[in-house]
């Protein structure tokens, strides 16, 4: 049953959004908070750059086939779909929560669960480093592009050039200055993992607290009801499921390996709430932000738990597999 529980990041984030709902943050403390969010973002995609080694992003374009199926998983087949629930508007589904959706649906993949399940399920977890490495990379770039598109097409407000430059200036300068820096500091920063998590932890806190502060200010939850929310759980499950189907049986009918299956379906099946919430805040700035972060929310505790089933599901049936064959073995 401890499958089914949320993790403690995820009780953190109920805590910010309870301690928003009650205790908001307004005025010139706002103000304040907001740009110590700015700076904990900023070092966060530093450290995302000076985590990722060089010789992982040159030995992802070896199997370029596995990775290319990955990131159209990512970046293709979640927007069509984000796109078919836009039938559910507005009678089922609100507006402000379907951009939330649509938001969701082109975000790059997560790293750290993507590479944890495929270890667990037996995948092949140099590709899904790889992968996953990579799909952050380029979702810097394609999710504000995709959020563009898919929002004019939709009927809200396109990207502008102020979220542009905001994103090369919050998010991808620090990346990149982390690149840099990468050869000298890159190992000492991945050895001290442990110590270095609340730095990511800390500033998706701070984003939810601040985003959820606004937008209970702006009377969030008089538009939100339980109702909305159930809807919304729905919703993420319904394409959570789509998805994880899709990657896993195309991945056989395509020929690939079960290890590569493995790594397919978890790190093409993933939606980044890391990589999410921070580009949120600049994509959407000036907006309440609480309802678009929401099924987000909501789908990082649902993908880790129907994903933690599936890995273990995988894991045994290759012990399954293991003990089949030993067993003709050990009788001649």
């Amino acid at each position: 049953m401890r499958r089914f529980l949320p993790d403690n990041f995820t009780l953190m984030l109920i805590v910010a959004v309870v301690l928003a709902s009650f205790f908001p943050v307004s005025g010139v403390a706002a103000d304040y908070f907001g740009l110590a969010t700015k700076v904990a973002i900023g070092l966060l995609f530093f450290l995302h750059g000076a985590r990722l080694s060089r010789d992982v992003v040159i030995a992802g374009f070896l199997h370029w086939k596995l990775h290319l199926t990955i990131l159209a998983a990512t970046f293709v087949l979640f927007p069509i779909i984000g796109l078919g629930a836009g039938i559910l508007v507005p009678n089922i589904l609100s507006p402000a929560l379907y951009t939330g959706v649509l938001f969701l649906c082109v975000l790059p993949s997560t790293v750290q669960s993507s590479i944890a399940f495929t270890s667990i399920a037996g995948g092949n977890v140099p590709a899904a480093i790889c992968s996953a490495s990579a799909s952050n990379i380029f979702g810097m770039f394609l999710t504000p592009f995709l959020a563009g598109l898919l929002l004019s097409a939709s009927g809200h407000v396109g990207f502008s050039l102020d979220a542009l430059k905001s994103i090369l200036l919050q998010l991808l300068a620090p990346f990149v200055l982390g690149q840099i820096l990468q050869p000298w500091i890159g190992n000492f920063i991945r050895s001290k993992r442990k110590i270095l998590m609340p730095v990511d932890r800390c500033s998706i806190l701070m984003v939810v607290y601040l985003a959820f502060s606004e937008s209970v200010t702006e009377g969030l939850w008089r538009t939100i009801s339980i109702g909305d929310l159930g809807v919304v759980i729905v919703v993420d499950i319904l394409i959570l499921a789509m998805v994880l189907a899709i990657t896993m049986f195309g991945s056989r009918w395509a020929g690939f390996s079960r290890e590569d299956e493995i790594a397919i379906t978890f790190c093409g099946s993933k939606k980044s709430l890391a990589s999410g919430v921070p580009i949120a805040t600049v994509i959407f700035a000036g907006q309440s932000i609480g309802s678009i972060v929401l099924p987000l929310m909501l789908f990082h505790q649902i993908q880790l738990m129907v994903c933690a089933v599936i890995a273990q599901k995988y894991a045994d049936a290759a012990k399954k597999a293991r003990l089949n064959q030993a067993q003709p073995a050990a009788r001649t």
